[in-house]
């Protein structure tokens, strides 16, 4: 067995006590401190030797640092996003609101995309990746966030078809879109959470007081004012939520459908006009 192995084994034990999935990390790890994608570490471990930063990456793990901060990125959908310290880190879960999207509009696609409270850019530019002709604006209320999503526009190439705004959900946005992504925070304020997220990811985009749906009841009302005719609303909810959620998008005059994840939990919801 080669080194690299053997330190990839022990890695894993070690972050079996931290993590769901001990091995993965360990190979994205070490991938990352060689410089190279993990497929090519998997295809073949013995031709590298183990490098001096692999140890240091492993211990930021073990004190629960979230992975995608360490290698600085996350992959998402069919793109790669710049993320770290200040940004909610994409989840595969919502992924569901791009399938949504793609299964609602087909290859003509949305003209005008818009995202509240956009992070790195995560479901915006997922979105504009499937449709080279639409047009963006991102929205969030915090600058690091903006920041990352200016960064990851220009390396995707996007930065010629993206605007991105400073506000508050949709209180400054005119005009009207098409597709509008939101993934609002949606966790109870007194709801315990991993020490990954916890300690690391920022809580202004996680909690939403004490049932978890105060964005919804700021971000829904305004909804009807910028969504066109005929476009469809696709917003990031808990599994609990569907129900709850939906009551106060049928107040707002939308019909609600909602889309399952890929482990059959409630994940998004689809707001069409009435």
């Amino acid at each position: 067995m080669s080194a690299v192995s053997i330190a990839l084994r022990e890695a894993a034990q070690r972050l079996a006590g931290v993590s769901d999935t001990p091995r993965l990390d360990a190979e994205l790890l070490m991938a990352h401190a060689l410089g190279i994608e993990r497929q090519a570490l998997l295809l073949d471990p013995a031709r590298h030797a183990v490098p001096t930063e692999f140890g240091a990456f492993v211990a930021r793990r073990m004190a629960h640092e979230p992975v995608a901060y360490i290698l600085g990125y996350r992959d998402f959908w069919t793109i790669r996003l710049k993320v770290g310290p200040g940004v909610l880190v994409p989840r595969p879960d919502s992924e569901t609101l791009i399938e949504a999207a793609v299964a609602h509009f087909g290859a003509a696609g949305p003209g005008q995309i818009l995202d509240l409270g956009t992070g790195p850019g995560t479901l915006l530019y997922a979105a504009m990746s499937e449709w080279p002709e639409a047009r963006g604006l991102g929205v969030d209320a915090s600058d690091i966030a903006l920041g990352y999503a200016a960064d990851n526009a220009a390396a995707l190439g996007l930065a010629d078809r993206v605007e991105l705004m400073a506000g508050n959900w949709a209180e400054r946005v005119a005009g009207s879109f098409d597709l509008i992504l939101c993934n609002p925070p949606y966790i109870a304020d007194n709801e315990e959470l991993m020490p990954d997220v916890a300690g690391h990811e920022p809580g202004c985009a996680l909690f939403a007081g004490a049932d978890g749906l105060d964005d919804y009841r700021r971000i829904i009302p305004d909804l009807p004012r910028i969504l066109a005719p005929g476009g469809v609303a696709i917003l990031e909810i808990g599994h609990t939520q569907h129900m709850l959620v939906g009551e106060l998008a049928e107040a707002a005059g939308f019909t609600a459908r909602c889309r399952q994840d890929l482990g059959g939990r409630d994940r998004a919801l689809l707001l069409t006009r009435a």
